[in-house]
């Protein structure tokens, strides 16, 4: 099974847990700090940022939700759909390791890991939220595939995307494609273009995500 870096509760006792999702070419480690950032506003809150379950080739120590080639549309949707048990059994595994129910859950990705989060989160039982940096939702290219897709679609949960309006690497197009998507499912989406930011995360998008979360698990 997947693992990665922890933070503890602050408070000494969990009662949300909240997973971060990290990108192509990163680790656990990439996101955990973002853990630490977010302690003030969520103490009871136990945050775990697992390693993606493959490594990148020719990277020696890069990991990969799904592995990317750019020559096939549908790489994306068949990665996320093969990679999901994975997650999803590490989701559960930790949920009861802190005997927590599904609704304490909330995802954070960040580029492939808010793919990932996506995807996976919307066929969970209903989870607290998810909160999407820099990526996108994934969509394959058959609508008799989407049609599929869209009846796996057990929860709606809150969701807030991120994106920077100079990002190179997900043009943020993508930020609003996702919104529209994600609003066509019933799901109740915000949104925030932080000016001047590439493929990352600025000051105000960490505050903002750390608010939302806050939000909604006070909202449970």
């Amino acid at each position: 099974m997947i693992d990665g870096p922890r933070i503890a509760p602050r408070s000494g006792t969990a009662k949300q847990l909240v997973v971060f999702l990290h990108g192509y070419g990163a680790d656990g480690n990439d996101l955990i700090s973002l853990g630490r950032e977010w302690q003030s506003l969520l103490p009871d809150a136990a945050f775990v940022s697992p390693n993606a379950p493959e490594a990148v080739p020719q990277h020696p120590v890069g990991r990969q939700w799904f592995g990317l080639t750019f020559r096939d549309p549908d790489e994306r949707w068949r990665g996320v759909t093969k990679a999901r048990p994975i997650l999803d059994e590490f989701l559960d595994a930790e949920l009861a390791k802190n005997n927590l129910p599904p609704s304490a859950l909330a995802l954070v990705g960040f580029s492939q890991g808010t793919m990932m989060a996506l995807h996976t989160g919307l066929r969970r039982p209903a989870l607290a939220a998810i909160v999407g940096y820099s990526g996108v939702l994934v969509t394959p290219t058959n609508p008799e595939v989407a049609a599929k897709g869209a009846q796996e679609i057990q929860a709606r949960p809150p969701v807030l995307l991120v994106h920077g309006d100079q990002d190179e690497v997900i043009p943020a197009q993508a930020l609003l494609l996702s919104a529209q998507g994600l609003g066509g499912m019933g799901v109740a989406v915000e949104w925030h273009l932080s000016k001047g930011i590439g493929h990352g995360i600025d000051g105000e998008g960490l505050r903002l995500g750390g608010t939302f979360l806050q939000k909604a698990f006070r909202g449970r």
